[in-house]
């Protein structure tokens, strides 16, 4: 596996017939003697490339802490982490975070905009890190902000966006560097109802048309109903796996 190709950025080249994620044996401890706590227990996780994957189970479950694994957030205790077939658990700090920047984006619950910015400068702001000049990053952002219905309000700072738009947003500087894989902790934990099944919708159309690999933790079935892989977690392990979803988005 290639660290870092051309302009410092992680290359990494995919690896035929493997899974675009493979977790083997996963464990992850925190503390050490009486006081440690053993948050995984050994998970094994396939995830499909263009899968959308919902992650549940109850507080201390494990789900958090397999979803920091796979945004490169943490490292395992132990066990194996393939991206692309490659060894992501062997990889170091700055390694890991070349491959955030050019593979993953993330989405969060409270939006984490930039409050004195433009919807616009907040999208560019992944690019501003890759060293894109501003032009381009002008271009990429507003197409951007083009997939998630916000073209229109490129100037608009957060505070004069409702919290869907807020969201929209956010996904839109979460899609802006192309990522394989979009990671997205309780995105709709901060909204109502309807703005709940906007942003579900607008995530099942970046998935089902732009071939984004969607990660999504939620406590809420009816969220996750719009995964086609919904992932239960407990006691730090995966309790079982239920495919073929996505009901209420009729897929």
């Amino acid at each position: 596996m290639a660290a870092a190709g051309s302009g410092g950025r992680a290359a990494i080249v995919a690896s035929a017939g493997q899974p675009l994620i493979r977790l083997r044996g996963i464990t992850k401890r925190y503390g050490e003697g009486a006081a440690a706590f053993q948050a995984l227990k050994g998970v094994d996780l396939d995830i499909q490339r263009g899968d959308f994957v919902a992650v549940m189970g109850p507080s201390g479950s494990g789900k958090s802490t397999t979803m920091n694994i796979l945004g490169c957030l943490d490292v395992p205790s132990g066990g194996e982490f393939l991206f692309r077939g490659h060894h992501v658990e062997t990889l170091d700090r700055d390694q890991r975070a070349l491959l955030r920047r050019r593979y993953l984006g993330f989405v969060f619950q409270g939006f984490n905009l930039l409050s004195r910015t433009t919807a616009l400068e907040n999208v560019e702001l992944p690019l501003l890190y890759r060293g894109e000049p501003a032009k381009r990053r002008r271009e990429l952002a507003m197409g951007a902000l083009d997939k998630v219905g916000l073209k229109e309000w490129w100037d608009h700072t957060p505070a004069e966006l409702s919290g869907g738009q807020q969201q929209r947003v956010a996904i839109a500087r979460a899609i802006v560097t192309h990522p394989d894989v979009l990671l997205a902790d309780e995105p709709t934990g901060n909204l109502d109802s309807e703005r709940s099944v906007e942003i579900m919708e607008l995530l099942t159309d970046l998935n089902g048309n732009s071939g984004i690999t969607v990660l999504m933790v939620t406590h809420e079935p009816d969220m996750a109903a719009f995964a086609r892989t919904v992932v239960h977690f407990k006691d730090g392990l995966i309790e079982r796996i239920d495919h073929g979803m996505r009901a209420k988005a009729g897929a």
